[in-house]
C-alpha cells in the first residue's frame, strides 16, 4: 500500500485478482459438492416432483461431512505452508 493508506494500481489488481480466484475456487467448490451429493444421494428413479426424507437426509449429512473434509484438507495445507 502506499504511503497515504491508499491501495495503488498494483494492490488494487492484486486484490481483484484474489477476489476473483476466490469466487472461481467458491463456485468449483459448490459445482462439486452438489454434484456428489445429488449422484449419492437422489434416486435416478423420479417418482415425485419433491424429495422424500431419505433423500433430504442423506443430503444434508452429505453436505455436511463435504464441508468438514474441505475445512480439514484446508487447515491441514495451510499448516504445511507455514514456515517452521
Amino acid at each position: 500500500m502506499a504511503a497515504n493508506n491508499f491501495p495503488t494500481e498494483v494492490d488494487t489488481q492484486k486484490i481483484f485478482g484474489m477476489t476473483e480466484k476466490e469466487m472461481e475456487y467458491r463456485v468449483e467448490f459448490f459445482n462439486k459438492l452438489t454434484h456428489t451429493c445429488f449422484n449419492k444421494c437422489v434416486s435416478t428413479k423420479y417418482r415425485e416432483g419433491e424429495l422424500y426424507m431419505g433423500e433430504n437426509t442423506c443430503i444434508d449429512r452429505c453436505v455436511s461431512k463435504y464441508q468438514q473434509v474441505s475445512n480439514i484438507i484446508g487447515q491441514v495445507l495451510a499448516a504445511e505452508r507455514r514456515p517452521t
